[in-house]
């Protein structure tokens, strides 16, 4: 199993500590600017394998260095976890049970999340259909239900589908990074499924809701990654499914959400322009790397 860190409060040690005592192996991927030393030790302690990976590559990056030691163990499922991610007690083996069902060895399986935001669950889309729809899955609480794509965290990839699909993508960085991967898994042959015998409590950035708006309220930068990263990734497989209609209307619906619901407009929606001419003409890498002036302006 991955936790990925980012500058972890003592409820997520805790709630990582919990983890660590219903799963065997265990990688904490630290994604914190600094490395803390201290915290690495009584985690080694603990029987976590620690690995400093200071945000390189971002989300994508922590994915891949923890990807590495756990199938290096010869563990033949990984599963992935953000730190505040709430699981219950049955998480792991509900979800290896399903596994089990999938009947592959190249497969990938998410619980069924509740978007504590939102206050709903996160619908399917069906991979066998030209152009996707949302189909909601509140109702069913058992059985696989197969999916275009799972959000990460949570979610169990195996050894086979790892190596067939290859690594995530280190230059989207964040966002999208796991829609990009699962829409690459299933035009590779590897099927995904929502596992809605197993549900997970997912809360995503500062949720802020105004009328008809309601938005995650992340930061400038991140809106510049989530802007551009949509755009590519809808349009890099346009060809196997009529979502690249999808790209505008998603821009424009983040420009809406920002005018509407959140502080420093300006800069968020030079990142969300900027973000979406990079992705139209596939620019990628980090924000400071392509725009530092931009990134500088948009940091906070």
């Amino acid at each position: 199993m991955i936790v990925v860190l980012w500058q972890p409060s003592a409820a997520h040690l805790q709630q990582l500590a919990a983890t660590r005592a219903v799963c065997r192996h265990v990688v904490a991927v630290d994604n914190s600017p600094q490395a803390d030393p201290d915290l690495h030790a009584r985690l080694r302690e603990s029987g976590i394998e620690v690995v400093h990976n200071a945000n390189r590559g971002g989300i994508s990056g922590a994915y891949n260095r923890g990807a590495q030691l756990v199938f290096a163990r010869g563990c033949q499922v990984m599963f992935l976890l953000d730190q505040d991610s709430q699981l219950g007690a049955d998480f792991f083996d509900g979800m290896m049970r399903a596994c089990a069902r999938t009947g592959a060895d190249a497969f990938i399986v998410g619980p069924k999340v509740f978007e504590v935001n939102l206050g709903k669950y996160l619908p399917v889309f069906s991979p066998e259909l030209r152009m996707p729809k949302p189909e909601r899955i509140d109702e069913r609480d058992e059985g696989l239900v197969p999916t275009l794509f799972v959000i990460s965290s949570g979610s169990a990839i195996s050894a086979a589908a790892y190596r067939r699909v290859g690594e995530f993508r280190e230059d989207y960085f964040i966002e999208y990074v796991d829609i990009e991967y699962g829409m690459r898994a299933t035009r590779n042959g590897v099927p995904v499924f929502v596992n809605a015998a197993v549900q997970m409590r997912q809360q995503v950035g500062e949720y802020v809701k105004r009328g008809i708006f309601s938005t995650s309220n992340h930061v400038a930068w991140r809106r510049y990654y989530a802007s551009r990263n949509a755009v590519h990734a809808l349009r890099s497989n346009s060809a196997r499914w009529s979502i690249h209609w999808l790209i505008e209307l998603l821009t424009l619906h983040q420009v809406a959400c920002v005018l509407v619901c959140e502080q420093h407009k300006l800069r968020k929606v030079v990142a969300i322009a900027v973000g979406y001419f990079d992705g139209l003409f596939g620019k990628l890498g980090t924000f400071e790397q392509r725009h530092p002036r931009v990134a500088a302006f948009c940091k906070h």
